[in-house]
């Protein structure tokens, strides 16, 4: 007979947990360095449905950090790319994919509209991340949003609590500033790093995409974000 591509979860989770997380609804926004891997953890948990959203293709810097980009791929957009591998690894996954950056009010009634289990916030520049979050809190949707991972080395600084707890993460400090305007000051789990940023690490840019700046960025430390947000939400739902 044939074995369950699940069966090794199942025997830490449990048949209730594994139906739960079958029975699921995720949207993750950003498929970056801590997007893409945590879509790939959300897709091997057995979560029935999930949507994806993200307006960039793949270049060739992202290289270094993101599990879609390959040379074979450079070009391509990531909602394609990383679509086709979580079809692969769940052929039964109902997967929904936009492909664009999404304005605030259309992030609005995503969040509003999607009947989501859970959001995933993996959004690396201020203003798109900051309404993502304001639609969670406004709609009384769970989320879980990833801070700077760029400029850092040390894995064990990486934690996740609420919102109001992040420290040592200046991508952090300005989404609380901002969310702070709209009178939100709790209530969203943060995976963030303590580890102060390397300075010499920082790029200016022309401000286009939203970002103003960036930070270098290690192959392994956006991976280890986007392992601790897949955790948070895949331990949310096995048991709710």
């Amino acid at each position: 007979m044939e074995t369950n591509w699940l069966e090794r979860a199942t025997l830490l989770v449990g048949d209730e947990g594994t139906e739960k997380l079958k029975n699921a609804n995720v949207l993750i926004v950003g498929l970056g360095g801590v997007g893409s891997f945590a879509a790939e953890f959300i897709a091997r948990s057995g979560i029935g449905k999930l949507t994806i959203v993200d307006g960039d293709d793949i270049d060739i810097t992202n290289i270094n950090r993101q599990l879609p980009a390959l040379n074979s791929t450079i070009g391509n957009q990531k909602v394609d790319v990383v679509g086709e591998r979580l079809l692969d690894i769940n052929p039964n996954l109902k997967l929904t994919k936009i492909n664009e950056f999404m304005p605030p009010e259309k992030m609005h009634n995503l969040v509003k509209n999607g009947n989501f289990s859970y959001v995933m916030d993996c959004i690396d520049s201020v203003s798109p991340k900051v309404s993502l979050l304001i639609a969670c809190r406004k709609n009384k949707v769970r989320c879980v949003s990833s801070m700077g991972a760029g400029g850092k080395f040390q894995p064990s600084k990486v934690e996740v609590k609420d919102i109001s707890k992040v420290h040592g993460c200046k991508l952090g400090a300005k989404i609380k500033k901002e969310l702070k305007k709209q009178k939100i000051d709790r209530g969203i789990r943060a995976v963030f790093s303590s580890e102060a940023p390397l300075p010499s690490s920082l790029q200016l840019t022309d401000g286009s995409n939203f970002k103003k700046s960036f930070y270098g960025t290690t192959s392994y430390m956006p991976a280890i974000f986007g392992l601790y947000a897949a955790a948070e939400v895949i331990n949310y739902l096995r048991v709710k």
